[in-house]
């Protein structure tokens, strides 16, 4: 107990030393990183994993104690923010907002998505709506950020304050700034998803896996963020660890890739593959097909590849899809000076085309696979013959947690 009203108003009834006030800072906001990765995120909004109710009201409360974050709304906007990525819409993109503006005023723009009600509604169905969300989590949204403050003051004194400061700006940082931000803008792709969505770093320990951003967009229902084996997902190694104590259920991961030998033509089972993971087979295609083509281009006119800027190389993943009109132009001209490279980037469109159209005629679609196939095999470029006869024996394997 404080011995005078200086020592509770410095150091609160805790009286902690600087070494337990770090460690309850960083325990109480990784707690919060897990309750909006594992809660908020995976099973909320994307309805990956289940939570036993009682680790799931948890969750709940403590979102709404440390972020005064509603969970209909942040589910709905995350949902929009899939839904409409990296268009106009798009509650923060940087490729459409600037990354200043996404990376800075990350909690403007989540107040300006909280403020479209039509799309809180339309997005945010099946969140929890029951007395205790009415009647206090989204009626007094910011009552528990303040009931925080009272309890850091009484704790720790002037330095819960000060943490509690900290606390506000944790998530706005970490997950509006740098997940939003960032996380569409800096790092390494594991897969041509038709977003700009990156890896900021494989290992996902400090926001709680949210740091493996690529992989999400690239399977957004998949409970588990690291799909490469060098990659680590510390909030699914919590999903794991709550499972096999019986706090959590699996309801899905990323499907797995199985290559059949020997396949003559596509079939239903390389149709059903390619749909579920065909921002992997185009990221195969770029690496199979169009990387060996540009080194090759390289060997035979080293300063036609030099001139074109690394930045505009890398446009062949997508044909250009995230560049200005002006670089996309210049990257057009020079495919198209290369007969080799124009054939190729045309046999990526065309493969895209047939991956985007999800049509419910599933024999048409095949049909149009058919043909690609044949197309790609009589055109005598050995590395797009070796994809189309491996991309045919394409199969789900059965998931592997």
């Amino acid at each position: 107990m404080p011995a005078s009203l200086l020592d509770f108003l410095a150091g609160g009834f805790a009286q902690a030393g600087l070494g337990t006030l770090a460690i309850y800072f960083l325990a109480a906001t990784q707690l919060t990183i897990l309750s909006v990765t594992l809660y908020l995120h995976r099973s909320q909004a994307h309805r990956s994993v289940d939570f036993h109710p009682a680790l799931a009201h948890v969750f709940r409360f403590w979102t709404w104690l440390t972020t005064s974050m509603i969970t209909r709304e942040w589910a709905a906007i995350h949902r929009k923010h899939h839904a409409k990525c990296e268009t106009e819409e798009d509650p923060h993109s940087p490729q459409i907002k600037g990354i200043r503006t996404v990376f800075w005023r990350g909690v403007e723009l989540y107040r300006e998505a909280r403020a479209d009600r039509e799309s809180i509604e339309k997005y945010g169905k099946g969140c929890p709506d029951d007395w205790i969300e009415r009647h206090l989590y989204s009626r007094y949204p910011t009552l528990g950020p303040t009931l925080l403050l009272f309890a850091s003051f009484a704790l720790f004194g002037f330095a819960g304050v000060a943490i509690w400061a900290l606390q506000m700006a944790w998530i706005p940082f970490w997950a509006a700034g740098v997940v939003n931000g960032l996380g569409h803008w800096w790092g390494y792709r594991n897969f041509e998803t038709a977003d700009t969505a990156t890896n900021l770093t494989p290992w996902g320990f400090w926001i709680g896996g949210e740091e493996l951003h690529n992989n999400h967009h690239a399977f957004p229902s998949s409970a588990k963020f690291a799909l490469r084996r060098f990659e680590f997902d510390i909030g699914w190694s919590t999903i794991k660890l709550l499972q096999a104590i019986g706090l959590a259920k699996v309801l899905r991961v990323a499907p797995s890739l199985d290559v059949r030998p020997n396949i003559a033509m596509p079939d239903t089972e390389t149709l059903k593959a390619l749909l579920a993971i065909r921002f992997q087979a185009m990221t195969d295609y770029y690496r199979a097909v169009t990387l060996p083509a540009l080194r090759e281009e390289k060997r035979h006119a080293a300063q036609r590849v030099r001139a074109l800027p690394r930045t505009l190389r890398k446009g062949l993943a997508d044909g250009g899809r995230w560049l200005d009109d002006d670089k996309r132009a210049r990257l057009q001209a020079w495919v198209a000076e290369s007969p080799r490279m124009a054939q190729l980037a045309d046999f990526r469109a065309r493969l895209a085309q047939v991956l985007d159209e999800r049509s419910n005629d599933a024999q048409a679609t095949l049909q149009k696979l058919h043909a690609w196939c044949a197309e790609a095999e009589a055109s005598g470029i050995h590395a797009l013959q070796a994809f189309s006869a491996r991309m045919k024996g394409y199969a789900l394997a059965p998931a592997r947690a």
